[in-house]
């Protein structure tokens, strides 16, 4: 019996309502839940981490997909098939016997099951685990073999000897029925005779070629002379191709079931066959080993759905597991550690250029990964959402753990860029300043090496042409220099001068409005400096980080998420772990290998308190 409902409980999570599925009443009414309310409407029954045969139970047409039907169905029949049906939500390994209804034919067939298996476990529990009731299929499988096996005692006539007696009857019988029937109308009609035995051009052609006892063209032949009322030779006057099967017959079968024959009458045929029949017939009847007793699989079915189906429901209907970190979500595969960090959110995929084409849409950081684990394969994304991105990129190398802990070696093959933290985003534009500055130094330093290296392969060049020369000719003198240019020089340090003023009067501008505030008024200026140059960027991530949405990334793997599951910034940043020391770790911060530092603040210090006060003193003077 399904209980009734009074009311529907609901928790807010990633943003959106969810429902509770705590009590029994409350999972085996989600049927009338409005699936509007649903997170999810359908998932596959690959690439997640759940048990397997429980889902192929659930996926009753055999898609691979389960959908919001195949769940209902699943929990009403469970419901039906239980006394009580808050064993449902017990998180039991199983289903009790005493919980199993048996006042119908199906119940009474599921009971029968388990009270064969528990007698064959000699348990003294009422409990049929799961694991009982999947080895209970090859319990069955090895009771009806054994019971198959007793009766083929009575099933051979000849012992032990019998199957080589089978086995050559089922050899021959094809083609010694089809000469018995060519007899028969031979004795009807005698011009049969002559037309259902070899035709004269039939035997020409075969004597045109090299002929083996294996030709088709001999075998297709009658087994033997047909005649009216013939009986069958075993020796002499037989078809060569069928010569030595037919001898197998006589000594295997006809002569132990008959005594001793040269000729096989038809009714000396169909005896040998009504004697054999039984072990045919026996044959015929093997069990299946993979067919399922009668029972069985129900019995196997409603142990799963007991141990499965909240855990199920509350991955499917609501995602309570990932929102409330209590466990692992069925799509959570492992976890990845990579630049110190530990990303919880990774879910198995199989294309990451098609994943990532509609992944991208959430918004999230992702990193795809190739994980091999010796001759095993496996492809993953995960989410990063806390730290930085600054040092991941394709090729690094990390370690993801599954689900049972065994760990695999995972490299970095794609990356899509998103937003991580506001911190990240905070101290972009001064990152992207240092490595431009970097960048511009290095390219600037690279020249100056390049052209130093170049005067000085130019200067061995022209002292070995000069040696060539003056051996080679007379001295000249040397070109007079040529004269100082004045006004080319005059127009060079102008220029510079120039660009020197106005550097100098913009800091002037800057420092002037900058000291003619108030002191007080110096630290919110600077805070309006920082806001204008992170300021854009952090207000630009805030919208991205509140937009992520978990949605696109399961669509990708074959979900149909029906919700708007974001991650918000602080539910995002605790699905990615950065490294801390343990607590009440000790910390030696002495470094024997440490670079020794020079007193560059001190000399900054020195600096700018030089420059404030001269620009202090020019200011003075200007204001007076």
């Amino acid at each position: 019996m399904i209980p009734d409902l009074p009311h529907w409980r609901f928790f807010r999570a990633g943003g959106f309502d969810q429902v509770r599925l705590d009590t029994a009443a409350e999972l085996l009414n989600i049927g009338q839940l409005d699936q509007k309310l649903w997170v999810a409407l359908s998932c596959p029954v690959q690439g997640i981490e759940f048990d397997a045969r429980t889902l192929s139970f659930v996926d009753s047409d055999g898609d691979g997909q389960v959908r919001a039907p195949e769940l209902i169905a699943a929990v009403q029949w469970a419901g039906e098939r239980l006394q009580d049906p808050e064993v449902l939500v017990a998180r039991l390994p199983g289903v009790p016997l005493a919980a199993i209804r048996a006042d119908d034919e199906e119940g009474a067939v599921i009971v029968a099951a388990a009270r064969e298996l528990l007698a064959d476990l000699g348990s003294s529990e009422d409990m049929i685990t799961v694991e009982a009731a999947r080895a209970a299929q090859a319990r069955h499988a090895q009771r009806a073999l054994a019971a198959w096996e007793a009766a083929g005692a009575s099933a051979r006539p000849l012992g032990e000897a019998t199957a080589v007696a089978h086995a050559a009857l089922a050899e021959v019988a094809e083609k010694v029925e089809d000469w018995f029937v060519r007899c028969r109308l031979a004795a009807y009609d005698e011009r049969a005779g002559t037309a259902l035995n070899a035709a004269d051009a039939t035997l020409a052609a075969l004597g045109a070629a090299t002929l083996r006892t294996d030709t088709e063209g001999v075998a297709a032949l009658p087994l033997a002379r047909v005649h009216p009322g013939a009986a069958l030779p075993l020796s002499s006057g037989l078809n060569p191709a069928w010569a030595a099967r037919m001898a197998a017959l006589r000594d295997a079968a006809v002569q132990p079931l008959l005594g001793e024959r040269a000729l096989l009458t038809e009714a000396d045929w169909q005896t040998v066959k009504d004697k054999l029949a039984p072990y045919a017939a026996w044959l015929a009847a093997k069990p299946d080993v993979a067919a399922e007793g009668e029972g069985i699989r129900q019995l196997e079915k409603l142990a799963h759905y007991v141990r499965d189906l909240q855990t199920l429901a509350n991955n499917f209907v609501a995602f309570r597991d990932f929102y409330t970190r209590q466990g692992k979500a069925s799509f959570q595969v492992g976890t990845l550690y990579l630049d110190s960090r530990s990303a919880e959110l990774c879910v198995a995929v199989n294309d990451a250029g098609r994943h990532a084409a509609l992944a991208t849409l959430a918004r999230i950081c992702l990193v795809y990964c190739d994980c091999v684990r010796g001759s095993e394969k496996l492809s993953v994304a995960a989410a990063f959402t806390a730290g930085d991105s600054d040092q991941l990129m394709v090729g690094r190398n990390g370690v993801f753990y599954d689900r049972q802990g065994r760990d695999w070696n995972a490299t970095i093959t794609k990356i899509v860029e998103h937003p991580i933290s506001l911190r990240q985003a905070f101290w972009s534009p001064y990152k992207r300043l240092a490595r431009f500055v970097g960048e511009q130094l290095q390219k600037i330093a690279a020249s100056k090496a390049k052209a130093s290296d170049d005067k000085l392969t130019a200067a061995a060049v022209d002292s070995g042409k000069k040696v060539g020369t003056v051996a080679a000719a007379p001295a000249t003198p040397p070109p007079p220099p040529a004269p100082f240019d004045v006004a080319k020089f005059a127009g060079i340090f102008a220029a510079i001068g120039l660009a020197l003023g106005a550097i100098g009067s913009a800091l002037a501008a800057v420092l002037s409005g900058f000291f003619s505030l108030v002191w007080w008024q110096w630290p919110i200026a600077i805070a309006g400096l920082v806001l204008v140059i992170s300021g854009p960027a952090v207000i630009l991530a805030w919208f991205k980080l509140r937009s992520r949405n978990l949605g696109p990334i399961l669509d990708a793997n074959g979900w149909a998420i029906n919700a708007r599951a974001k991650i918000n910034i602080p539910f995002g940043t605790s699905l990615t772990q950065l490294a801390q020391l343990p607590a009440h770790a000790e910390r030696a911060l002495t470094d024997p290998y440490a670079e020794k530092k020079k007193p560059w603040g001190l000399y900054l210090l020195l600096v700018a308190v030089a420059l404030f006060a001269a620009f202090a003193w020019v200011l003075r003077d200007h204001f007076r």
